[in-house]
């Protein structure tokens, strides 16, 4: 798990945002970093039919933790 993840996991707790849905904390955070590693995608492929450089211009954590649960699942 990211540092990233592990903040995020933290929020989510602080604020008790998984009594809504009864879902662990953790699980929280994986589903809501895929969701910005989607978004990236869905941006640089957008980028890419513009006709525009698609590469991200930052790397964070979040790409590594994307390529990370890629390999997992493969």
């Amino acid at each position: 798990m990211s540092e990233f993840e592990k903040e995020l996991e933290s929020l989510v707790n602080k604020h008790s945002i998984e009594n809504e849905s009864d879902t662990p904390d953790f699980i929280l955070a994986q589903y809501l970093t895929g969701c910005l590693t989607v978004f990236t995608t869905a941006i640089q492929r957008r980028e890419k039919w513009n006709g525009r450089d698609p590469r991200p211009t930052l790397t964070t954590e979040v790409d590594e933790t994307y390529e990370q649960a890629k390999a997992d699942i493969h």
